[in-house]
């Protein structure tokens, strides 16, 4: 039986660090979880137990740590073409290197009326921004993202005019609550992009039309998300959103004698309803 190996890659997930930017009267800090993976040519390795062109795991590891202590990591994007950069430069049986970055945000402890210099919480929320690099010799895709983006707005949303079968008993809402929790990759046409100012005003663009948004559904409020970033910014080319459908139910209390004019409601986690779609310029 002729086997053939088919595509292969591999590398190191979940290296996680902190970095501190130490500055007289103020420190930075970033913690990032990153994940490296490489194509290439490990054909032997797989097919003949040959590891002469691996470069072992816990190298990779080692390399994250050491560019850290090179760069201040002021932006995820361009500590991964850090990355890319040094790992196709001196391996070369590499042909393409992905390098996933997860940054966990932390804010300053408030210190009197001002933000402390050196001492930080968690930032609120499980939110997250997140970059994910594809690199070749060729040439380096980046998209940006954002995850875990809670929000939630009590009008200005309903559902109506649905499609209908026998199984059918929702009905219809024409002034709902409509909340989803974020999902943002977004793609640059470039590598020469001031990527954190880019990556707060796309955010803030998500937020603003989220709130301001009349929406027919989900997938109404989706598109008009995805179109506001593409027209107000010119280097990027595309964006995918994946946003779920969280309910809250409007509770019953008839049988305490009490109506409920839209001001009780019971939030529910499962099942949720998920919408997903990809914008693109022409």
């Amino acid at each position: 039986m002729a086997v053939k190996l088919g595509e292969n890659n591999y590398g190191k997930s979940r290296v996680r660090l902190l970095r501190v930017l130490r500055q007289e009267g103020r420190h930075d800090i970033k913690e990032l979880t990153v994940g490296i993976r490489f194509e290439g040519d490990f054909e032997a390795a797989h097919t003949r137990g040959e590891n002469k062109k691996i470069l072992p795991p816990d190298t990779i590891k080692n390399t994250v740590y050491a560019l850290a202590r090179q760069y201040p990591v002021e932006a995820v994007e361009d500590f991964a073409l850090h990355l890319i950069e040094h790992f196709l430069t001196y391996n070369e049986q590499v042909s393409r290197v992905r390098i996933e970055t997860l940054e966990n945000p932390w804010s300053r402890i408030a210190h009197g009326a001002k933000p402390h210099a050196f001492a930080f919480t968690r930032a609120s929320g499980p939110e997250k921004r997140t970059a994910m690099l594809d690199g070749t010799r060729e040439g380096i895709a980046i998209r940006a993202g954002i995850q875990d983006l809670d929000v939630l707005k009590t009008t200005k949303s309903s559902f109506g005019g649905f499609l209908r079968d026998p199984y059918t008993t929702l009905k219809e809402d024409r002034d709902r609550i409509l909340s989803t929790t974020i999902r943002a990759e977004w793609l640059y046409e470039s590598d020469e992009i001031e990527f954190s100012p880019v990556w707060h005003g796309v955010r803030q663009t998500l937020l603003e039309t989220f709130a301001e948004h009349d929406s027919n559904s989900l997938q109404h409020t989706l598109y008009a998300m995805g179109e506001a970033v593409l027209a107000s910014f010119d280097r990027i080319r595309e964006i995918h959103l994946l946003l779920p459908d969280k309910h809250f139910n409007l509770v019953d209390l008839s049988p305490f004698g009490m109506d409920n004019s839209a001001e009780v409601f019971l939030p529910t986690d499962e099942p949720q309803g998920l919408v997903e779609a990809t914008l693109r310029k022409e």
